[in-house]
């Protein structure tokens, strides 16, 4: 089998498995099995795939057409161009929050003054955290989240791009027990109603009901983040969430309650209001 005839064949079998983004899908797992970049599968078309390329393949096929996400399988993800390591403990990396890293980036300086800091709650695998601490690199950050594994694989991840020691781990929940104050909040915090959880696609569901579930109207976590923001923040400083579909409205009354001020939203790269961002004092 060429490499060509692997990709049709696959695809229209992911096809009709209802798989996501089906070409894409085996074109990435072939390029990984033959140690090449995906682009490069398109001058090989032709080249003739031994067995011990396909054995450990099928498996691989197999578990994509159950609906395990492809960056699991893969090992690893893009984002904001580095690799990052993915798998059942944290969230995959979203476009969505590449957006929302751009966003904060053009507020911070590159020279920026000693001693800003910035707490990325809610880190999941540290993709935010430490991009931030590779484009920033006289920014103090601490990083938390409520789960021990999630951490795990977060510190793997600052560990491999060298930052490990620059960025402050917690465990906790949400700011509970943080008793430094901030100039910036960053947060992409569980916003999903529990009922629309199991609507969700297969793909997602692989993801920890922890990073997904946002209680009865998809909004209790960020409430709550939004009640203890004030007290860790300095005067004037910076918050910014991303939300769900339709949640801009809400989240900008809940920090209105909260006495924030100049609260703006903006759009993803599709166009959808995906970002609150608000100062206070």
């Amino acid at each position: 089998m060429t490499v060509l005839e692997l990709i049709q064949n696959t695809t229209a079998f992911f096809q009709r498995k209802g798989v996501e983004s089906p070409r894409l899908s085996i074109e990435y797992l072939l390029a990984e099995a033959l140690g090449k970049r995906r682009l490069d599968l398109y001058l090989d078309y032709d080249e003739g795939l031994p067995e011990q390329i396909l054995e450990p393949l099928r498996d691989k096929v197999r578990r994509r057409s159950e609906g395990e996400p492809l960056q699991h399988l893969l090992g690893s993800w893009e984002f904001f161009g580095r690799r990052f390591k993915t798998d059942r403990r944290a969230l995959i990396p979203r476009p969505e929050t590449e957006r929302l890293t751009e966003l904060i980036l053009s507020q911070i300086p590159v020279a920026v003054s000693s001693g800003t800091r910035l707490a990325d709650i809610g880190t999941g695998s540290g993709v935010l955290a430490i991009t931030l601490a590779l484009e920033r690199p006289s920014l103090e950050i601490v990083a938390t989240d409520l789960s021990a594994d999630t951490l795990s694989l977060a510190r793997e991840n600052a560990g491999v791009h060298e930052v490990d020691g620059r960025i402050a781990w917690l465990q906790t929940d949400l700011l509970t027990g943080v008793d430094t104050d901030f100039d910036f909040l960053v947060a992409n915090l569980p916003y999903v109603p529990t009922a629309e959880i199991a609507k969700l696609s297969r793909e997602v569901q692989h993801d920890p009901l922890m990073a997904l579930d946002g209680g009865e109207n998809g909004l209790d976590v960020i409430q709550r983040f939004v009640e203890q923001a004030p007290s860790r923040l300095r005067p004037g400083g910076s918050v910014y969430l991303e939300i769900g579909i339709s949640q801009s409205g809400e989240v900008a009354d809940l920090l209105r309650t909260e006495k924030f001020r100049d609260i703006s939203v903006e759009k993803d790269y599709q166009g959808v209001e995906r970002f609150v961002i608000a100062r206070y004092g």
